[in-house]
């Protein structure tokens, strides 16, 4: 019996096991299925780690030792893998001690997200060495140190794209090209200026990977541009971005699924369908940046306390909460106004595509909150309410019209 176990040893999970721990929690017990602790910063030998968090301008390896130096009064396991999730809080875990069955009051699942390979993708050509995923090439550049190629395309225009880039100039490899397909990047701008002028990357928008061509190795990409076919020499393919949860315990499980957000339902205390688990961090949803997903790891934490403690209202009070419109998805799924009384609740929200519109929040037909919005692919779209304004309500919808 543990008050807590925590699956996943990343931003949020090694943030809420901290939090945990320092609030007098002494058996609270950390899963990782790799061999350490960090999560995806630690294949991230560049900077842009730790500033929310740490308020220090570190590189993903430094920032992933950060973070398991911090969560050190809870117990990390490493080489641990969670088989299934039973209701309750009960937990399978196969790992050095063999299979065990752990019991927890409560259970927090942060297993992250993963990038989108090749195969998904549906893209044609030869099966050639040299076509990668970001994580991939971080994992031989960082931990390995080999050079898979020299002159590779980047396939996104995410941020990850651009941390792929910065892989490559640890090791000398100089990507040819980033490509895009939609008509600007993903990522803010000036990314696509940084690309070129000091990165030295073209980037080329409305470019779609057609084909990618080689014997033993790639030789070459073909690409679709502005109605034409070329083809773009190169010796590597690296594809980024197109995040998903890694929600398979959940899609096996007993936890309500939002097939919209690829991760568990919650409510805005972090609850899944049953009120003994939790989950935070981008299982919830792609993408967020490691300081944000450790800020929902610190929040999910006090939520389990406040329910440890018996203080977080009954879930099955809570209000659905549903997409309409030009959204992609939203979460929370579900709405339950806190104790106190004048608190404000958030939803989180992604476009489907780029759009000028309105972003309403309706509730039961009454509109509730308004404004205007301009909305880009894979930009986080937020919108508040007071916890009182939605007392009463059966249904709520968050529309982009």
């Amino acid at each position: 019996m543990r008050s807590v176990v925590i699956v996943g040893a990343g931003p949020a999970g090694l943030t809420a096991a901290r939090v945990l721990a320092d609030a007098g929690l002494r058996d609270v017990l950390v899963l990782e299925r790799e061999q350490s602790a960090g999560g995806v910063p630690r294949h991230c030998g560049h900077p842009g780690f730790g500033m929310l968090d740490f308020r220090r301008f570190l590189t993903g390896p430094g920032y992933a030792r950060r973070l398991a130096e911090a969560a050190a009064g809870a117990e990390i396991r490493t080489g641990a893998s969670v088989l299934n999730l039973r209701p309750g809080g009960k937990v399978q875990v196969s790992g050095p001690n063999g299979i065990e069955i752990l019991q927890a009051q409560a259970v927090l699942l942060a297993t992250g997200t993963r990038e989108t390979p090749r195969s998904a993708r549906l893209v044609s050509g030869s099966r050639p060495w040299g076509v990668l995923t970001t994580g991939s090439l971080q994992q031989m550049v960082y931990l390995a140190g080999f050079r898979p190629f020299a002159r590779p395309v980047i396939i996104g225009s995410e941020l990850v794209a651009f941390s792929a880039i910065l892989t490559c100039r640890h090791l000398g490899i100089r990507p040819v090209a980033m490509l895009e397909e939609g008509r600007r990047i993903t990522a803010r701008r000036p990314g696509d200026f940084l690309a070129r002028w000091a990165l030295g990357v073209p980037v080329l928008t409305r470019t779609r990977l057609a084909e990618i061509r080689g014997l033993d190795r790639v030789e070459a990409v073909q690409v679709e541009r502005d109605g034409h076919t070329e083809e773009i020499a190169c010796d590597g393919v690296v594809f980024t971005g197109r995040f998903l949860p890694e929600a398979a315990l959940v899609r096996a499980s007993h936890l309500a699924f939002d097939p919209a957000t690829g991760g568990p339902a919650i409510d805005n205390f972090w609850r899944c369908s049953d009120p003994a688990f939790f989950a935070a961090g981008n299982l919830l949803r792609p993408v967020e940046h490691a300081g944000m997903v450790s800020r929902e790891g610190l929040a999910a934490a006090r939520a389990i306390l406040e329910a440890l403690a018996g203080r977080l209202p009954e879930s099955e009070a809570a209000t659905p909460v549903r997409p309409a419109g030009g959204l992609r998805y939203v979460y929370p799924q579900r709405l339950l106004a806190p104790a106190q009384p004048g608190q404000m609740l958030q939803l989180g929200a992604r476009a489907a595509a780029e759009q000028r519109g309105r972003l309403s929040l309706v509730g039961d037909g009454a509109l509730l909150v308004e404004r205007p919005l301009h909305a880009l692919p894979e930009r986080r779209i937020t919108i508040d309410i007071a916890a009182e304004r939605i007392a009463g309500k059966r249904l709520l919808e968050l529309r982009l019209d």
